[in-house]
């Protein structure tokens, strides 16, 4: 085998290697660089919007003509977002209370649930007291960078 067919063979492995990785923790970018060669893969995601998880009786009323419509989770000023990637948790362990549920009156720095990344428990603290309005998250979701997790008012 020439040094070239070694040098892509050796490539592809890695490329293949990198892939299932992605795959296997859920990333959507992973790059590296070896031996002065520079590797990026990237996937693209599909990302929808999560209903809020609200009873029937708490479900808002829809807009009357005249009043203004409800803002979007992510224009919300209470809306709280995910401070990293990771998975959300409500409760603190598994069999636990939620934190937190629609209509709980909260203080400022009372912790909201966890984000769980790289194998560490961040608490999510409420960023100013008020009542949750909104769980925009279940239990066990992976969350994105920025993603709306819950709405304060």
């Amino acid at each position: 085998m020439t040094d070239k067919k070694k040098h892509e063979a050796i490539d592809e492995d890695l490329i293949r290697g990198l892939a299932s990785l992605l795959d296997e923790i859920k990333l959507s970018e992973i790059e590296i660089e070896q031996k002065g060669i520079r590797i990026r893969i990237a996937r693209t995601l599909t990302v929808s919007a999560a209903a809020p998880l609200m009873h029937a009786a708490q479900q808002p009323a829809p807009a009357v003509s005249g009043q203004a419509a409800p803002l979007a989770p992510e224009k919300h000023p209470g809306t709280v977002t995910s401070p990293m990637v990771g998975t959300a948790y409500r409760a603190p362990e598994p069999g636990a209370p939620p934190f937190v549920e629609v209509g709980s009156i909260v203080k400022e720095g009372q912790t909201l649930l966890i984000v769980e990344a790289m194998k560490t428990m961040n608490q999510i603290p409420a960023p100013r007291a008020g009542k949750v309005t909104a769980i925009l998250v279940e239990n066990g979701q992976p969350v994105e960078y920025g993603e709306p997790l819950m709405i304060i008012e």
